[in-house]
């Protein structure tokens, strides 16, 4: 086998060396909430008493002064405030922020707020999460939609990313 196909022990390795790189990468948090920023931000105090912010991945909620942004940052503190979650993060975002699911007694609390109507799926890093996740999202947004839960009982609801745009 070795003398048709010889670089078939080199593509095996390559995989190896791509998978741990991985596994790398991912790391998690765990720790107390002690901080709610808004809908998609909260800090994380682990073990030995150092703060993490965390950045929601995979959702984008209304800003602070947009409508229903506070309500997003309610539901967010409902879920997590003063509670021990784990979070599940590969990567920080451009202001330090750890980008991660978190998890909440076993709960995606990402998709919890998608699912409550509180957050849009974040397509535009829809490829950053597993494939059994954005299909998730996606189809949790699309029910919260057609059932107009939380900020989807406005049918004109501004999407946070143009909120933000139009801002500057």
């Amino acid at each position: 086998m070795t003398g048709r196909h010889p670089h078939w022990r080199f593509f095996l390795l390559l995989i190896a060396c791509w998978s741990i790189s991985n596994l790398l990468h991912a790391q998690s948090i765990q720790g107390l909430v002690v901080s709610i920023a808004d809908g998609d931000t909260l800090t994380v105090l682990d073990a030995q008493k150092v703060q993490h912010k965390i950045r929601l991945a995979g959702i984008d909620t209304p800003e602070r002064r947009q409508p229903f942004g506070q309500r997003a940052r309610d539901a967010l503190s409902a879920f997590v405030f003063q509670e021990v979650v784990l979070v599940l993060t590969e990567k920080k975002d451009r202001y330090g922020r750890w980008v991660g699911k978190v998890i909440s007694d076993g709960r995606d609390v990402n998709l919890a707020l998608v699912v409550d109507g509180w957050a849009w799926h974040y397509k535009k890093y829809a490829g950053e999460q597993s494939a059994s996740d954005r299909l998730l999202y996606a189809n949790a947004e699309e029910d919260a939609r057609s059932q107009r839960r939380g900020l989807w009982s406005d049918p004109h609801a501004i999407p946070p990313w143009e909120w933000r745009a139009g801002s500057r």
